[in-house]
C-alpha cells in the first residue's frame, strides 16, 4: 500500500487526482473498511446498488446512482452505524442474450446451432468477463460497497430465492399460465410485459373500409389504423347507445376480401368519438379487442406469426411479412371499391424497449403473475407511512398505477436466465410445480400418474421477477440468515425514477409478500435522468453516451462526483450535462487542496487542539465567527442530509468551504500569521479536520488524502482513516451570533470597497485609499425596543446595551482588523473613524451600501464631467424606476389582487432604488462642489 503521508511535512504544490485515488482506494479496501461493524449498538443502515446489466460498461446514470448512494453509506459509516451497501449485477436476460448472439452472428452461427447448453456456456463466459469491468468502474467512482457481499442475480442464492417465490406464488393461485394477448417482439422473438414496451407517436392512416351488411341491405364503415389485421377480424362492435347504429344490432356483416360473415355486437368499450363508431373485433391482435371478445364469447383468429409474417389465416396474404400484406391489403380493397376513404393520422405504436423493432400484439399462451392481490398491500404501505417516496410527488404516480395494475406476463421465450420451474409430464400432460416446502429440488417422477418422463418448460422468466426480490434474497432469504436479521428491511431505495414501476413497485410487492408483511425498504429516494447539452436521453442507438471514467480522467472523481451530486438530477429533475459544473467540482477540489496545503504548511510539526466552547469565547472576533459558521454549517448539513436533500447539503458545504473559510477567514489569518501571530493555527485546523468530514461523503480521495497529511498536527485522533472517522456534531456552544453579525459588518466593508473599485474601474493591481466608520442606525434601538416587549427586564437591558455599545465594539474590530480589511480590498491607507465622526470630503466617492459610512480615494485622475454624465444617466434610470413602483404600490386594485409576496418585493425594490438615487446625488452634488 502507497505511503499517503509525505516525511517532510509537506503535501505536494497540485492535488493530482489519477496519482492518490489508487492507492487510497486500495488502503479502504484492504483494512475492511467497506464491511459493516456489527459490534455497534446503532441501528443498522443498508442499501441496495441497483443492480447494473451486465451488458456493458457504466454510464453517466450509473455515476450519479453510484455517487448519491455512497454519500449516503460514507455519511452514516462515519455516525458509527453498522453499514451495509450491497453491490450486484442483472443478468439482464434479452439485453444479454441479444449480445452474445450478435458476436456468434459474426462467426456466422445461431444460438440454435450450438444448442441450449453450449450456448449458456458462451453467455457465462461472456458475463465474467464483464463483471469484472463493471466493478473495476464502480472502485474508480469510489464506491464503498462491500465487495465480500456482492451478488449477481443468477448465483445459487437467488436462484434460491427465485424458485421458493415461484413455487409459492403457484400454489397460492397467484401464478397462472393462460392465453392472452400478449406483447411479442419479432426481433427478439419473445413475450415482452407492458413495461417493456416504449409508445413512440407514428405518422400513420386511418382506412375507413366499408363492410357490406350481410343481407345487401348497405354497409357500416369502420376505420382502422392496421389493415393488415382485417383477415383476423371476427366481428364489428358499435356502441349501444350509438344512435348511429342501433338497428344493427344482431345482424350481420361481411368481412371484405375473405368473404367470412361477421356478427354485429354491442359493447360500452367502443368510443363513440373515435374513427367511425363502429370498430372491427379482431381478439387475436388487439387487447381490447382481446377483452371484447371474451366478453361476447367470440372466436379468436391469430392471423400473423411470432416472425411478423402472415400464415395461412390471412388467405391470399399467406407468407407476406406484416407490413408488405398492409400494402397489397390496402390496394385490393381499393380496386374492389372497399375503400370510402383515407385521412392522415398521428397514433402511439408499441415498440421494443431492447431494439426498437415495432411490437405485435398476440394472442399466445404464457405465464402470468396475478397482480391486484399483490398490489394493495403495496398500496397501504405507502398510504399508511410505512414507506415514504423522495420527492413525494412520484407517491400519486405509483399510486395511479398500482390502481391500474394489469397482470404481468413474467415468461420469455430466452434461453439466458431464470428457467421457468415448471414441468410438463409426457403421458399423462400434467403439469408439476415443486412443493412450497422444497421449491429448489427438480421433481424426478409425475405427482398424477408416476411417470418419469417430464420436460421443464424451456421458457425463462422476465428478468425484473429476480430483480424484484433483490432486497431480501441478496441478505439469504428464503434461508433466516444473520444478515436477513440484521439489514431488512432496508433503510433506502435509492435509483432513477424511470424504472419506479419496472422495479421498485415491483420490489415492493414481491417484499411484503415472501417476508409475510414487512416491507423492503423504508424510503424511496428517487433522481433524475442526466441528459446530453441538447436535453435528449443518452442512449447507444443515439450516440450521445457519456463514459464516466472519461470524465474521471478529465476532472478527477471528487470533481465529477460533487457535479452529480449537487445538481438538479440528485434532487429528481432531470439535468443537462454541463461542462462548467464538472469544471467546477474540479476547482472545487483544488480549491481545498490548496487551502490544506496553507494551513499543514503553517503548522509544521506543530500539535494543535480544537477550541472547546470555554477557550472560544476569549478568541478574537473573526476566530468565534468562523467557528459559529461552522457550528451552524454542522447542523444544516446534517438536517439536509437526514431530510435527503443531498445536494442542497453539497451546496451548503461549497459555499461554507469556499467562502467563507477560504476566501475570508484564511486571508485573514494570513495577515496574523505574517505579523507572528500564531493564535489562527488551533482554528485553522479545526474548522479544516471538520470540513474534512463533513466533504468527505461528496469528496473521498481528496479529503482522505487531505487528512491522512492533518491527524498527525491534531492532538485528538479519533480514527486511523477519514472513511470511519466521526461525523461532527452541533454544539449549541459555539453558536456566537454576535461574532456573525460583527463580521458582517466586516464583510459589507470590504463588499463596499470592492463595489466602489469595481464601479471606477480600478485596476487589480492598484491600491485605494479607504475611510469607513461603523454603521449606526438610531432605529435599531427603537426597533429593538418593540421587539423585546414580551422579555424580561435583564435581557432586555442586555440586548439594548448590545446594541447602544455596537458602533464602539466595531470601531475597535474595524481597527483591530483593518490590515486584513486592506488585504482582501485593496485598501492602503485606511483610516477608521467613530460611528457618526465626520469624515474628511475627498474627490472621487463616496457610498452607503447597506447603511456603511465609507469614503474610498480613487488613485486616479477622474475625468470630472465623464463621471457626472454617467451619474446623470443612472440617476435618470433610477428616477423612472422609482416612479413606476410608486405608481404600482399606490394602486388599490394591485395591492388588493396581487400576491403578498409580490408587493412586499416592490416596496423592497423601491427602498433600495431610494438609497441608491440619494448616495447619486450627494455624490453629484460633491463633484459638483
Amino acid at each position: 500500500m502507497a505511503n499517503l503521508t509525505n516525511p517532510r511535512n509537506e503535501i505536494p504544490k497540485a492535488y493530482d487526482p489519477k496519482g492518490v485515488e489508487g492507492p487510497i482506494y486500495d488502503m479502504w479496501e484492504e483494512r475492511g473498511y467497506f464491511q459493516p461493524d456489527l459490534s455497534s449498538d446503532k441501528q443498522a443502515f443498508c442499501i441496495m446498488m441497483p443492480p447494473p446489466n451486465v451488458t456493458g460498461e457504466l454510464h453517466l446514470g450509473h455515476a450519479l446512482t453510484a455517487a448519491i448512494e455512497d454519500i449516503l453509506t460514507r455519511w452514516h459509516r462515519m455516525q458509527g452505524e453498522p453499514t451495509l451497501w450491497l453491490p450486484g449485477v442483472d443478468h439482464a436476460g434479452i439485453a444479454t442474450q441479444v449480445v452474445v448472439e450478435a458476436n456468434l452472428a459474426k462467426e456466422g452461427l445461431t444460438r440454435h446451432d450450438l444448442g441450449r447448453e453450449a450456448f449458456l456456456e458462451r453467455v457465462w463466459e461472456w458475463v465474467e468477463r464483464h463483471r469484472d469491468i463493471i466493478d473495476q468502474q464502480h472502485k474508480r467512482l469510489g464506491a464503498s460497497c462491500d465487495w465480500s457481499r456482492e451478488r449477481f442475480t443468477m448465483d445459487e442464492g437467488p436462484q434460491r430465492a427465485v424458485r421458493a417465490t415461484f413455487s409459492n406464488l403457484y400454489h397460492d393461485g397467484l401464478i397462472y399460465r393462460g392465453e392472452r394477448i400478449i406483447n411479442w417482439c419479432p426481433r427478439c422473438m419473445t413475450a415482452l410485459s407492458d413495461l417493456e414496451v416504449d409508445h413512440q407517436d407514428v405518422r400513420g392512416s386511418f382506412w375507413h373500409v366499408r363492410y357490406p351488411l350481410a343481407d345487401g341491405d348497405g354497409h357500416l364503415t369502420i376505420a382502422t389504423t392496421r389493415p393488415e389485421t382485417m383477415v383476423a377480424d371476427v366481428a364489428v362492435a358499435v356502441n349501444p347507445n350509438d344512435e348511429r347504429y342501433k338497428h344493427l344490432i344482431g345482424r350481420e356483416v361481411v368481412l371484405p376480401i375473405i368473404g367470412r360473415r361477421l356478427p354485429v355486437v354491442a359493447d360500452e368499450a367502443v368510443d363513440l368519438a373515435t374513427g367511425t363508431g363502429a370498430l372491427k373485433i379482431t381478439p387475436g391482435h388487439d387487447p381490447v379487442d382481446f377483452k371484447i371478445g371474451q366478453r361476447h364469447g367470440l372466436p379468436t383468429i391469430v392471423a400473423i406469426n411470432l416472425d411478423a409474417t402472415m400464415n395461412a389465416e390471412a388467405g391470399p396474404y399467406n407468407g407476406m411479412d406484416r407490413f408488405e400484406a398492409r400494402k397489397a391489403i390496402v390496394r385490393d380493397l381499393e380496386e374492389q371499391g372497399f375503400i370510402e376513404k383515407i385521412e392522415p393520422h398521428i397514433h402511439a405504436i408499441g415498440h421494443c424497449q431492447r431494439c426498437r423493432t415495432i411490437v405485435e400484439p398476440i394472442v399466445s399462451k404464457q405465464w402470468f403473475v396475478k397482480m391486484e392481490p399483490l398490489a394493495q398491500p403495496a398500496l397501504a404501505a405507502m398510504r399508511d407511512g410505512r414507506i415514504k417516496f423522495m420527492p413525494n410527488h412520484y407517491e400519486r404516480i405509483y399510486e395511479h398505477w398500482l390502481e391500474n395494475i394489469r397482470d404481468w406476463c413474467i415468461s420469455r421465450q430466452l434461453w439466458w436466465g431464470h428457467r421457468i420451474p415448471a414441468w410438463y409430464c409426457q403421458d399423462c400432460g400434467a403439469l408439476i410445480v415443486p412443493i412450497k416446502e422444497d421449491p429448489t429440488t427438480d421433481p424426478e417422477r409425475c405427482t398424477n400418474c408416476g411417470s418419469g418422463h417430464l420436460e421443464q418448460d424451456p421458457d425463462v422468466l422476465d428478468t425484473w421477477f429476480s430483480s424484484g426480490l433483490w432486497p431480501h434474497s441478496t441478505l439469504g432469504w428464503p434461508e433466516d440468515t444473520e444478515d436477513l436479521r440484521t439489514f431488512y428491511p432496508t433503510s433506502v431505495m435509492e435509483t432513477a425514477y424511470d424504472i419506479l414501476f419496472f422495479w421498485v413497485a415491483r420490489m415492493i410487492m414481491m417484499g411484503l409478500y415472501n417476508m409475510k408483511g414487512e416491507v423492503p425498504f423504508r424510503t424511496v429516494y428517487l433522481h433524475g435522468l442526466i441528459r446530453d447539452e441538447k436535453g435528449e436521453k443518452m442512449s447507444k442507438s443515439r450516440g450521445n453516451v457519456v463514459d464516466p471514467l472519461e470524465l474521471i480522467d478529465a476532472f478527477g472523481t471528487d470533481g465529477v462526483r460533487f457535479a452529480l451530486a449537487t445538481g438538479a438530477a440528485a434532487h429528481g429533475h432531470d439535468e443537462r450535462l454541463a461542462r462548467d459544473r464538472l469544471e467546477s467540482g474540479r476547482n472545487f477540489a483544488n480549491k481545498l487542496w490548496n487551502a490544506a496545503r496553507y494551513v499543514i504548511t503553517s503548522l509544521g510539526d506543530e500539535v494543535v487542539e480544537a477550541p472547546g466552547a470555554d477557550s472560544a469565547a476569549e478568541l478574537p472576533m473573526e476566530d468565534r465567527w468562523i467557528l459559529s459558521r461552522l457550528n451552524r454549517t454542522v447542523q444544516e448539513v446534517q438536517s439536509l442530509l437526514s431530510d435527503f436533500q443531498i445536494a442542497e447539503a453539497g451546496k451548503k458545504l461549497y459555499d461554507f468551504v469556499w467562502s467563507e473559510y477560504c476566501d475570508w477567514y484564511i486571508e485573514m489569518s494570513k495577515v496574523r500569521l505574517r505579523e507572528g501571530d500564531r493564535s489562527p493555527l488551533p482554528v485553522l485546523a479545526h474548522v479544516l479536520d471538520t470540513s474534512l468530514r463533513l466533504l468527505h461523503p461528496y469528496m473521498p480521495f481528496v479529503t482522505e488524502m487531505i487528512w491522512q497529511n492533518l491527524k498527525s498536527r491534531l492532538r485528538v485522533q479519533d480514527a486511523e482513516a477519514l472513511i470511519i472517522a466521526s461525523w461532527p456534531s452541533w454544539n449549541p456552544a459555539l453558536t456566537d451570533s454576535l461574532a456573525e453579525r460583527d463580521m458582517g459588518v466586516i464583510d459589507e466593508a470590504v463588499t463596499a470597497i470592492r463595489f466602489i473599485r469595481a464601479e471606477h474601474k480600478v485596476e487589480a493591481s492598484q491600491w485605494v485609499s479607504a475611510y469607513l466608520a461603523p454603521p449606526f442606525n438610531p432605529d435599531e434601538i427603537a426597533d429593538f425596543t418593540e421587539r423585546l416587549a414580551g422579555e424580561t427586564d435583564g435581557i432586555r437591558r442586555a440586548l439594548l446595551e448590545d446594541v447602544i455599545n455596537r458602533p464602539k465594539r466595531l470601531h475597535t474590530e474595524l481597527k483591530r482588523l483593518s490590515s486584513a480589511i486592506s488585504t482582501l480590498a485593496r485598501a492602503r491607507p485606511i483610516e477608521i473613524f467613530e460611528s457618526g465622526e465626520q469624515m474628511p470630503k475627498v474627490q472621487g466617492a463616496i457610498d452607503d451600501i447597506g447603511g456603511f459610512p465609507i469614503r474610498v480615494l480613487i488613485p486616479i485622475v477622474t475625468n470630472t464631467e465623464e463621471m457626472k454624465e454617467k451619474l446623470l444617466k443612472e440617476m435618470g434610470e433610477l428616477e423612472l424606476q422609482v416612479n413606476r413602483l410608486k405608481e404600482r404600490l399606490t394602486n388599490k386594485e394591485f395591492r388588493n389582487k396581487a400576491p403578498a409576496h409580490v408587493v412586499e418585493s416592490d416596496e423592497e425594490r423601491l427602498r433600495d432604488a431610494e438609497t441608491r438615487l440619494q448616495t447619486l446625488r450627494q455624490r453629484l452634488a460633491e463633484l459638483s462642489g
